[in-house]
């Protein structure tokens, strides 16, 4: 808000440092230094945050550049939801802005009960918060409650998952980069047939897999079966129900039977999985593109030699979406709630004009690094140089605030000035920067949230539709027992969640 000497007018009373300063009929609290007040609940991770010598410094320029003065209370991370849940019990007791992992049902219980403000009534004004404007919708709507957005979520990269290859091996056997479920499959075969590492015995696969079914949740999106669920004929279904989930289950029960991933992928452990590229028994690894990334840094830093030349080092291809899809992560790692405690609109402004400038470069820098000449240098290049990476205890006086970052529009990776990254890091965050436009969300995450009976039974349901694919894909059942599988979700509470589901998609979409 605006203030000018001939606007502001002190209210008579005072609450310790608190001011009331009313324009026309506006309402906003002021600080001790006289800036617009908010208070902040967060998570105390490792004692003491915010401490050190030079802490004091931080603040300060923390409090200068957004021009707010932020009352910080942390709570010791093993008694933090206790703590929420308490404030929501006792409203006097809750801070302007807190902190959330998950939008739970008490979160959800509170929101309908008009704890929280909706912040599609302020979020999209460009112009008094031009970074956090640009977040993204569709990962908006995955917290909104009856159709009101009540979290400002902390942004993880959307196109972090996608397909990747060892380039070597490609380039041995002469195959082009994959474009088509069609070219996967004939790398897929020619990985595990025609000897890419010319040791003349079969012993490669194409796909690394383990327990961990991931990789299928990606694959299913090539062939259009959505992300979970999917938007038909204007209604959200499970992404089982549709053509295009069985045409890929049926390829990926060709590829086992083909051999063209290890037959005894179902009870691999997790920290086989990347090994398995590693060490060259398996070509492709389909996951999110920082494992592909760190399978190329460690064949680059143990030079393990390229199969197509000796020469050269053995590397990955990060190719990101296949068919034109890859799967959309959940975009986010947490989410800011803005409460009653923001009685006007206007503190609810002065709420997110803090967490816009939060966002800028500046801050991004101070909260992920500190301060300059202290905790970072800058090197004759213009690169950030982190002088006290090797000091865990010194990033006390400033990591704290980055629980009060959004990160949008971007990362502190993006972040000017910037640490300097291995070609192979600039090419990470190249492809995930591009999967962005082609990855598929689920368009049902927040009404699962709101759902009932997938709040009391949807890790049952998740599990039977997994443990269902793996037995499908492996020979266990055919046709008939995936269609008896199938069913049975229906019968213990899927058709009931399908029911939920939709009717608050109906309800969202007046």
């Amino acid at each position: 808000m605006k203030k000018t000497l001939g606007t502001v007018l002190v209210a008579a009373g005072m609450v310790g440092s608190m001011l009331f300063v009313s324009c026309g009929k506006k309402e906003v609290q002021l600080g001790k230094t006289g800036k617009p007040r908010v208070t902040f609940m967060l998570i105390d991770y490792d004692g003491s945050p915010l401490s050190g010598e030079h802490a004091p410094e931080v603040v300060s320029k923390m409090t200068e550049y957004t021009g707010t003065d932020v009352e910080f209370t942390f709570v010791a991370h093993d008694s933090y939801e206790e703590k929420v849940g308490l404030a929501l019990a006792s409203p006097k007791d809750m801070p302007m802005i807190m902190y959330s992992q998950k939008l739970n049902r008490g979160l959800i219980d509170a929101a309908k009960a008009g704890a929280f403000w909706d912040l599609n009534e302020f979020l999209w004004d460009e112009a008094k918060y031009p970074n956090l404007s640009k977040a993204n919708k569709n990962v908006c709507q995955s917290l909104t409650v009856d159709g009101k957005l009540v979290g400002l979520y902390k942004a993880r990269d959307i196109g972090r998952m996608g397909f990747a290859y060892r380039t070597d091996w490609a380039e041995k056997l002469k195959i082009p980069e994959p474009k088509t479920v069609n070219d996967v499959y004939n790398m897929m075969k020619a990985f595990a047939e025609k000897d890419p590492d010319g040791n003349g015995i079969r012993d490669t696969y194409g796909l690394a897999m383990c327990k961990y079914t991931g990789p299928f949740d990606i694959i299913q999106t090539w062939f259009g079966a959505g992300n979970g669920w999917v938007e038909r004929d204007g209604k959200l279904i499970p992404s089982h129900k549709t053509a295009e989930y069985k045409q890929a289950l049926e390829w990926m029960k060709k590829m086992y039977e083909e051999k063209l991933i290890a037959p005894d992928w179902a009870v691999r452990g997790t920290e086989t999985w990347q090994d398995q590229v590693k060490k060259g028994e398996a070509g492709i690894f389909v996951d999110v593109m920082d494992g592909s990334r760190r399978i190329w840094d460690y064949m680059v830093n143990n030079n393990i030699p390229s199969v197509s030349k000796e020469s050269k080092t053995a590397g990955m291809t990060l190719v990101g979406p296949i068919n034109g899809k890859t799967q959309a992560t959940a975009g986010y790692n947490g989410f800011l709630l803005i409460t009653k405690a923001a009685k006007t609109k206007e503190q609810v402004e002065a709420c997110l004009h803090y967490l816009d400038k939060m966002c800028d470069d500046e801050m991004l820098i101070l909260a992920g690094y500190g301060l300059e000449g202290i905790n970072y240098e800058i090197d004759g290049e213009g690169y950030l140089i982190d002088t006290d990476i090797k000091d865990p205890s010194s990033s006390k006086s400033h990591t704290a605030l980055n629980q009060t970052q959004c990160f949008i529009p971007k990362q502190l990776v993006a972040a000017q000035p910037s640490v300097r990254q291995t070609e192979r890091k600039y090419k990470e965050l190249e492809v995930i920067a591009n999967n962005e436009k082609y990855a598929v969300f689920n368009p049902a995450l927040s009404y699962l949230t709101n759902a009932p009976s997938y709040a009391e039974n949807g890790a049952i349901l998740d599990q039977l539709l997994s443990d269902t694919r793996t037995q499908f894909i492996c020979g266990q059942i055919d046709s008939v027992g995936l269609s008896k599988a199938f069913d049975r979700w229906e019968a213990i509470g899927g058709a009931k969640l399908i029911e939920e589901v939709n009717e608050q998609y109906k309800a969202n979409k007046k």
